[in-house]
């Protein structure tokens, strides 16, 4: 099977549909929003009310409280109100600034603002992100 390399996790991961769009998105991160490879981690379980959750990838801040939940999909599943959903449970226990939903072809990015998570209408670099 084919693999991809995992500059977060520092190893050979399966190269699903998935792992591509997640690989594609951590690229744009280090790359464009220049955000440190050691504030981001991939495939982070966590656990919320005795479930355990796995976030794709989380973005810390500086101080090491999380920053943003990236949320990947395959290509060929549409981000649609029930994505949007699983990444509020993750952050109804992480509490964070932004949230990413990414399929590789479309990307929408919310910021918390007054409580309300609010559309942005750019990709933030890590320095606006803190």
């Amino acid at each position: 099977m084919e693999q991809l390399y995992d500059p977060l996790r520092k190893k050979n991961v399966a190269a699903t549909s998935e792992e591509r769009v997640r690989q594609w998105f951590i690229a744009q991160l280090l790359g464009s929003a220049k955000v440190p490879a050691h504030l981001m981690m991939s495939e982070t379980g966590f656990k919320s009310g005795g479930k355990q959750y796995r976030a794709d990838i989380l973005i810390f801040g500086r101080d090491g409280q999380p920053l943003a939940i990236v949320e990947c999909k395959r290509p060929e599943i549409p981000i649609t109100e029930s994505v949007a959903e699983q990444a509020m449970r993750y952050n109804a226990v992480l509490s964070v600034k932004y949230i990413f939903l990414t399929n590789g072809t479309a990307t929408l990015i919310f910021k918390r603002d007054s409580g309300t998570f609010r559309p942005m209408d750019h990709f933030p670099s890590f320095e606006e992100m803190i």
